[in-house]
């Protein structure tokens, strides 16, 4: 019997966050006009006709389904019914499948999230990034901070025992303070996941723009890793412990998935795909990807076939991240030695090396050491 994952890529969101260079698009980018439902109008019946392609593998099991943006929150939930209806016709679902939505907090109402569970989705993952009014500002979210807290609680009335919040470290002007009290909001909501990302800037956005022409200050990086240290001390008070260098609390079995480069299928434009070393990824742009299903062409822009030693330094590039950290007996002597040279960053425990909170702060750094 083999898994095989689906992520589900909605491209669709009111806004651009200024932050944002993900392969999501507004109304108003795709120059169509009208709403959001017109331009989508059509798009489910294309991630449908992509399942048919991916029938043709011969998993037999799905264990998780994610869907991601995006904000798959605007879409009607009997919409991505018909996707998880379809998908339990073709594999069998895993006794504990754990099926996924992000949310923007400010979409979700009592009656939406009841909906939701109805259709079988168990997990919300909600888009908090901060409390801090000012820091939403920067970032240019959209949503009330003080919906947050509504909507977790509705999510509970809704039947969800899985709630995870993500927030976004680094914040051009966000203090060590701030940074804290955003924390501690997210945990005094009781919460069973936390992650926490540092704040990459992207060229092209606005808020690398902004950077450019001298408006805000670049995030600072000393003052990220406090705020890393910070997150991590504070998750760990409260219960939830670290499982991968950005995440807290009980493992997100999709995110599992990519860390342990198993299986699974990216349905929508711009979604990438792991089959057996195999990787590929679909066209970006929704247009396109639409009129390729509708003519029964597949959606795949572009594949790559890993080698033997692509997969060894994938591996450890992953595995390095997650708690459980690298098996001794996988190294090299040579990469080793080279890891003998971090003694406050790396612990053996079991014959495996695991990352400490300072080990974590270089994580990149110790990777490319190593391949």
């Amino acid at each position: 019997m083999s898994n095989l994952s689906f992520y589900v890529h909605i491209p669709y969101c009111v806004k651009r966050c200024g932050y944002c260079d993900f392969n999501t698009y507004t109304p108003a980018e795709l120059r169509e006009g009208g709403t959001l439902e017109t331009v989508s109008q059509g798009f489910v019946d294309s991630l449908i006709a992509e399942v048919t392609f991916a029938s043709r593998t011969t998993s037999t099991t799905i264990p998780t389904i994610f869907f991601g943006g995006g904000t798959p929150s605007l879409m009607p939930a009997h919409e991505l019914g018909r996707v998880i209806e379809l998908l339990k016709q073709r594999w069998e679902f895993a006794a504990n499948i754990e099926i996924t939505m992000e949310c923007n907090p400010d979409t979700l109402t009592l009656q939406s999230l009841e909906q939701y569970r109805s259709i079988g989705i168990n997990r919300i993952s909600m888009g908090m990034q901060s409390a801090n009014q000012s820091v939403l500002q920067v970032l240019d979210r959209t949503h009330n901070p003080e919906n947050v807290a509504k909507s977790v609680e509705n999510a509970r009335k809704a039947g969800f025992d899985n709630v995870s919040l993500d927030l976004i470290y680094g914040t051009p002007g966000e203090t060590l303070e701030q940074w804290e009290a955003s924390v501690k909001t997210a945990l005094s909501y009781s919460v069973d996941h936390l992650s926490a990302y540092a704040l990459i800037v992207e060229d092209g956005t606005k808020l690398s723009a902004k950077i450019k022409r001298g408006e805000i200050n670049k995030p600072d990086d000393d003052l990220m890793a406090q705020m890393y240290l910070s997150v991590d001390n504070l998750a760990s008070s409260a219960g939830l412990n670290w499982y991968e260098l950005s995440n807290w609390g009980r493992p997100a079995a999709h995110n599992m998935v990519y860390w342990q480069n198993q299986n699974w299928w990216g349905l929508g434009p711009g979604a990438h795909s792991h089959i057996d070393g195999t990787r590929w990824w679909n066209v970006k742009h929704p247009s396109k990807y639409q009129e390729k299903l509708a003519a029964f062409e597949s959606p795949m822009q572009d594949r790559e076939v890993l080698g033997e030693s692509e997969k060894r330094d994938e591996k450890i590039m992953l595995q390095i991240r997650l708690r459980e950290g690298l098996a001794k007996d996988e190294l090299t002597e040579t990469q080793l030695r080279i890891l003998e040279n971090y003694p406050e960053q790396i612990m053996s425990v079991d014959n495996r090396l695991i990352l400490t909170p300072q080990g974590r702060l270089i994580a990149d750094r110790i990777v490319r050491e190593l391949i």
